[in-house]
């Protein structure tokens, strides 16, 4: 009797043993041969088109941008796949991240050329926005319209640090505008004592009047004063600071306006106010795009950015391509979001037009 159960014992591991065989060595050619053919970021790219959604009507300044990447960016991209534009303008980027975020494919066939205002207007709580723009995968971006303070020659000011010493008469257009918005926050946060004449139909207006001494200075985005590049050479108009951070190549001895902040606090608002133009003209992928993919798609974005035919193209056209790395983005966007609410709040009042 015992040998009896034995031996159905042992016919029982026998069966169990030829049952595993047979399932695990179809399991292992599937496996053998998933990884035989597992498609290579060439192969998925090939033969496909991507489209670069751009959140601005043609001819803006991020769609000349976007059409300029575009014809340099599938040389470098693993597969060569061609690339169209397609303008989604409607609510100033809006409609364009939103279908980025919800509606396209997640699979790297679809890029977002986007607001450098996103996070901002995120935080201030945009009613219209669906995109959460932390879940954003930042591809990089392109130009660094980094914003400067100038004075005219008679003005009584020779060095950042004068704005907190005397009353400086600065031209503007009025709120939401640059040579609006710098002044005030430097006033609110820093003390500053910087007296806003308004009115004024563009820079070009106030810079005349600067010429006239009708008001003695403008704030504004580095690319209003490439007119007048040659009175900021000769002295006839100085920098006096760059709002930003991060230094700036036409201007690496401007002093940074954050070089008089106090306190953390202070810091937060002035990045909060001022952290967009650092984006530059970000370019985003979905959520969920496979690593893999997003790292090549990162590395041809760099590489196309440094190439000699299109650096020689954009300074023909004047179009500011200057690279912001995806790390850059994502450092940018983590502080933001690291912004008190009691603060936004605070920017909000003083600052309603900001998004």
């Amino acid at each position: 009797m015992r040998k009896s159960v034995q031996d159905d014992s042992s016919r029982g591991l026998d069966r169990s043993k030829w049952l595993s065989a047979c399932f695990a060595a179809p399991l292992a050619l599937l496996f053998a041969s998933t990884l035989a053919h597992a498609e290579t970021e060439a192969e998925f790219f090939k033969g496909k088109q991507i489209r670069m959604v751009v959140g601005f009507p043609a001819g803006n300044e991020y769609d000349l941008g976007a059409r300029l990447l575009t014809r340099h960016y599938s040389r470098h991209l693993p597969g060569n796949p061609g690339i169209i534009v397609q303008n989604m303008p409607q609510a100033a980027s809006i409609v364009a991240a939103n279908f980025v975020y919800t509606q396209a494919p997640r699979d790297g066939t679809v890029v977002g050329a986007i607001t450098r205002n996103i996070v901002n207007q995120a935080l201030f709580g945009h009613p219209n926005l669906l995109a959460e723009p932390q879940k954003f995968i930042w591809l990089g971006s392109t130009s660094f319209p980094g914003r400067i303070c100038v004075v005219g020659q008679q003005a009584p000011a020779t060095a950042a640090s004068d704005i907190f010493a005397k009353e400086l008469v600065f031209g503007s257009v009025g709120p939401g505008n640059s040579t609006n918005t710098l002044p005030t926050v430097f006033n609110h946060v820093l003390g500053a004592k910087i007296k806003l004449i308004e009115g004024y139909r563009g820079t070009a207006d106030v810079l005349l009047a600067i010429e006239r001494d009708e008001v003695q200075g403008v704030c504004a985005s580095n690319g209003q004063f490439r007119a007048v590049s040659q009175a900021i050479e000769s002295g006839k108009l100085r920098v006096l600071l760059r709002a930003e951070e991060a230094k700036m190549a036409d201007y690496p001895n401007a002093q940074s306006i954050y070089d008089f902040a106090k306190t953390e606090e202070q810091r937060q608002f002035m990045r909060f106010v001022f952290a967009s133009t650092e984006y530059g003209r970000p370019y985003v992928l979905p959520p969920e795009v496979p690593a893999t993919r997003v790292a090549a798609m990162r590395k041809a974005l760099a590489e196309a950015v440094a190439d000699p035919e299109l650096i020689a193209e954009a300074e023909k056209a004047q179009v500011d391509m200057a690279w912001r790395s995806p790390e850059d983005l994502e450092r940018i966007t983590a502080a933001l979001y690291k912004t008190p609410p009691e603060l936004i709040e605070s920017v909000k009042k003083l600052v309603p037009n900001l998004n």
